[in-house]
C-alpha cells in the first residue's frame, strides 16, 4: 500500500491522538499519508483518490461518516475502535499498531456490505438524493405526536402507518436503531432490506424483510413537521406530502477485515450487551 487515509472523530481529543500516532507508524513504513477529521466530507472526498486504504478511528458513528466519503468508489475502510460500542470495528485501539504490519503486506479480506439509496421529493424543490449504510428513517420531529406514513413495496399499497417514524435499514443497520425497534438482526452480508414502524399506535406493528431488489415509497401525511434521518447525521425536515423512495444503492461500502469470516455469531452477543 502507497497511499493512506486517516479519519477521526473531531470531538474526541483520544482519536485525534491516534490518529497522528497511526500517521507516523506509516510514514517510517515508507507509506504517503493524510489525515482529515471524518466530519469534513468535503475535504476527504478531494484526498480519497488514488488512495488505497482509509482507517477510521472512533466508533460506529465515524464509520458512517467515513463511507460517505468513499461510496461512490472501491476504497476499503479499516475500523479502529475508540467509541463505546464498536459494532462495526474491526481493531481496538491496543492492537492497531501490532496488526497494521500485517495489513501492509497484504493481510486481510474485504467485506461487501449493501447501501440504500434515497431519494427525497419535497414540494418546489429539485429531487435530492441521499446513500445509507445503516438506514433511513422518517420520524416525528420535535412535537410528540405520531405521524402518518403511507408506505408501498413496488408500486403497490402496503399501510399507513401511525407511529413514531418508519424505518427502512440494511443488514448493516439490522444491529442498530432497527434492533431497538424490536427488528430481526440479519447476517452482515444479506442484500435484503428491513421495513418497520417505530411504536406504532393501531397500524401495521410487525417488521418485514424484503427482497434486494425491492423498492419502498414512504408518503408523509401530517401539518406537523417531521424529519428525515440518513444513519442519523444526516437530517432533514419533512412536510406533508414529501416523499422518500428507497432501494438498494448500486454501491457497496467495503470494509478491510482481518478477523475470520465466522466470526460474526461468536461475538454478536459480546457486541449487543457493548462488552
Amino acid at each position: 500500500m502507497k497511499k493512506i487515509g486517516i479519519l477521526f472523530h473531531p470531538k474526541v481529543p483520544a482519536t485525534g491522538t491516534k490518529a497522528r500516532e497511526i500517521e507516523d507508524f506509516l510514514k517510517k513504513k515508507g507509506v504517503s499519508v493524510w489525515v482529515c477529521s471524518a466530519w469534513d466530507k468535503d475535504t476527504a472526498c478531494e484526498q480519497v483518490k488514488g488512495t488505497d486504504l482509509v482507517i477510521s478511528v472512533g466508533g460506529d458513528g465515524t464509520i458512517l461518516r467515513a463511507v460517505q466519503a468513499l461510496v461512490p468508489g472501491s476504497v476499503p475502510l479499516l475500523s479502529i475502535n475508540l467509541g463505546k460500542l464498536g459494532f462495526m470495528t474491526e481493531l481496538s485501539a491496543d492492537e492497531a499498531l501490532q496488526k497494521l504490519p500485517e495489513i501492509l503486506k497484504g493481510k486481510g479480506w474485504v467485506d461487501e456490505r449493501a447501501m440504500l439509496r434515497a431519494e427525497l421529493v419535497t414540494r418546489g424543490k429539485r429531487a435530492q438524493v441521499f446513500y445509507a449504510l445503516n438506514d433511513i428513517v422518517v420520524a416525528r420531529g420535535e412535537i410528540a405526536r405520531i405521524i402518518r406514513v403511507e408506505a408501498s413495496i413496488d408500486g403497490q399499497a402496503l399501510t399507513t402507518y401511525r407511529a413514531d417514524g418508519v424505518i427502512v435499514a440494511t443488514a448493516t443497520g439490522s444491529t442498530g436503531y432497527a434492533l431497538a425497534a424490536r427488528g430481526p438482526v440479519l447476517y452482515p452480508q444479506s442484500r435484503d432490506l428491513l421495513l418497520l414502524p417505530v411504536a406504532p399506535h393501531l397500524s401495521l406493528a410487525y417488521p418485514l424483510v424484503l427482497p434486494p431488489a425491492s423498492t419502498v415509497t414512504l408518503r408523509l401525511e401530517t401539518y406537523l413537521t417531521a424529519t428525515l434521518s440518513v444513519d442519523g447525521h444526516i437530517n432533514l425536515p419533512l412536510g406533508d406530502g414529501d416523499t422518500v423512495t428507497i432501494k438498494q444503492s448500486p454501491d457497496v461500502a467495503r470494509f478491510l477485515r482481518i478477523r475470520p469470516r465466522e466470526s460474526f455469531y461468536s461475538s454478536l452477543e459480546e457486541k449487543l450487551k457493548g462488552k
